[in-house]
């Protein structure tokens, strides 16, 4: 079963990146604090599945 939640979190990561790079964005601005809070409750989650 397809994992929602993950997909989620995946997509809006990538559409935060990409948005991040097209607007040549630096570190510490609030869409990079919040690609880093992704990558946070990904690794979370994923630990989570693996147990």
């Amino acid at each position: 079963m397809a994992d929602l939640y993950l997909k989620a979190l995946e997509s809006e990561r990538k559409s935060l990146w990409a948005a991040c790079r097209l607007k040549g964005l630096p570190v510490g601005t609030p869409e990079r604090q919040r690609i880093v809070e992704l990558d946070q409750l990904l690794a979370e989650h994923k630990a989570k599945k693996a147990v």
